[in-house]
């Protein structure tokens, strides 16, 4: 008789959830503490932790309507994804017959290293720049959680052992020449990195409340006919296009947890191969989290860009307060949540992020500028709505013309030398965004102002960035440029609004020091 694995490693009791401020803590201590504030981590981990607490939540109890959702509360949520954890604890081991988020029948597969599924782990012949790009053996904790990000985080690329299918007759797995096939990205990543978005409370209980899909919500969604649907631990599928498998593809739990890997750990890596394949935005498939804009033929998404911050994706994101008909982005977690959030509570935060990575013959890796960003930015119930949307969509485009015509100013100082300074006007035009990043909080706030005033104060704030950045990149030590700096200097006057009574001594100060310079 077979003797079945000893089950080890409980996610229910055990410890291996990063949690800013606090370090790692246990699936039950997530839905029973709510001085837990926010999840620790990189990005990934973030957004990986953060769909699977809400696919529990979801497979706990999907509220009927809003109406259901208010009533519910966070502390609802939480006492039924308790009690869901305790009935369904026996699917949350590590090890055992029943492994979390595994497929014991994937042991054919050839077995990978840890570090080489792990796209911020230097492998093979790359270059090693920080200690925690090292290989290392995984402790449990960091097993749980990369399960979970391999689900649907999944770099696409040769490192799969796809000459094993478990479905009969499955072809998703081979080549047109018959030989295994290059495996897809995970559904969460695409082809770049998609960009993804959350709200965010006062707590980890709250966050998942505030995200959590209603029946009415997934119904309209139109893109998951089987609804809710049964989570991959309750229901293993048996293959890649088995029933169970299928039914993933058409329900809200198969996006928040694809399956797009088949993994089984061992002593050493894990047995690794393409697992359920998933349509992508481009045809019709995406996460609740991601923006994407249906609006063409070709549909696109936002895409993660370390060049351009989250924050300056803000009013692509909330378009949808826009009457105006010229909506096009649509990311439905942060048009549905929001809707019913400010209704709710008197202030949340939108937090984005997500990873950027490169291709290169089928191959995803993470190489030169790729990296993890992300960005929060608070907001408050009591003025979201089409008319502080549109004061921001303004100061947004005046913050994009100043940093054109930034750039034109410092392309123009160099060629006034006979140089090519696109690579200064560049690094001008970041460090621009970089200042400017400090004051987007306030430059929120500022929109909520009625009167106005607030806002056009803050533009003197930005117009002082542009200027010092000109001023970082276009030395004038010399006479010649001296010269060249008078010539070309930023035209930004027709910026500045009149000066606006009544604001506050910090912003006086501000308007003093740009009128200073101007003199000079």
């Amino acid at each position: 008789m077979k003797k079945e694995p000893a089950r080890q490693f409980n996610l229910v009791d055990e410890d291996w959830i990063p949690v800013a401020g606090e370090g790692k803590v246990n699936l039950k201590r997530i839905f029973t503490d709510p001085t837990l504030k926010a999840l620790g981590g990189n990005p990934i981990e973030k957004i990986a932790l953060t769909k699977l607490l809400l696919a529990i939540a979801q497979a706990a109890y999907t509220p009927k309507s809003d109406e259901d959702w208010r009533e519910l509360g966070a502390k609802g949520m939480a006492e039924k994804a308790l009690n869901y954890l305790e009935e369904k604890k026996d699917c949350f081991w590590l090890y055992g017959d029943k492994p979390f988020l595994q497929m014991p029948s994937i042991n054919k597969a050839q077995i990978q290293s840890f570090s080489a599924v792990l796209p911020d782990i230097a492998t093979g012949n790359t270059t090693i720049l920080i200690e925690s790009q090292v290989e290392r053996t995984l402790k449990n904790d960091e097993k749980a959680r990369l399960l979970v990000f391999l689900s649907g985080f999944a770099l696409g690329g040769k490192k799969t052992d796809n000459s094993v299918v478990l479905t009969k007759g499955y072809s998703g797995k081979t080549n047109d020449k018959g030989k295994p096939a290059t495996a897809k990205p995970g559904p969460s990543i695409g082809f770049l990195g998609y960009l993804h978005s959350f709200l965010c409370g006062n707590s980890i209980c709250e966050n998942i409340w505030l995200n959590l899909a209603t029946q009415q919500d997934i119904k309209n969604i139109g893109q998951f006919n089987k609804g809710v649907g049964i989570p991959p631990w309750e229901r293993v599928p048996e293959g890649e296009n088995c029933p169970a498998a299928i039914e993933l593809k058409s329900t809200l739990m198969g996006r928040l947890i694809p399956l797009c890997r088949f993994t089984l750990l061992s002593d050493n890596g894990m047995h690794y191969s393409e697992g359920i394949a998933y349509p992508s935005h481009k045809e019709g498939g995406f996460d609740l989290s991601i923006a994407v804009d249906f609006s063409k033929k070709n549909s696109k998404a936002i895409w993660v860009d370390p060049d351009k911050r989250p924050w300056r994706e803000l009013t692509s994101l909330l378009s949808f307060f826009s009457s105006e008909g010229d909506a096009k982005f649509d990311c439905p977690q942060l048009r549905l949540s929001i809707y019913r959030a400010r209704k709710a509570v008197k202030q949340f935060s939108i937090w984005s992020g997500g990873l950027k990575v490169s291709s290169n013959a089928g191959e995803q890796f993470v190489s030169g500028s790729d990296d993890f960003v992300e960005s929060e930015a608070l907001l408050k119930a009591e003025w979201l709505g089409e008319i502080w949307f549109t004061k921001l969509k303004q100061e947004m485009e005046i913050l994009q013309e100043v940093s054109k015509n930034l750039y034109g100013s410092t392309i123009s100082y160099f060629k006034h030398q006979k140089a090519d300074g696109k690579k200064q006007a560049e690094q001008s035009t970041h460090l621009f965004w970089q200042l400017s990043e400090r004051r987007f909080q306030e430059l929120i706030d500022s929109c909520g102002d009625t009167s106005g005033n607030e806002t056009k104060a803050m533009r003197y704030f930005f117009i002082e960035y542009a200027n010092q950045a000109y001023n970082t990149f276009c030395p004038r030590d010399t006479a010649r440029q001296i010269d060249a700096w008078a010539a070309c200097r930023p035209k930004l006057s027709k910026f500045m609004p009149d000066l606006p009574k009544n604001i506050t001594d910090h912003k006086k100060e501000s308007v003093e020091q740009w009128e200073q310079m101007e003199m000079f």
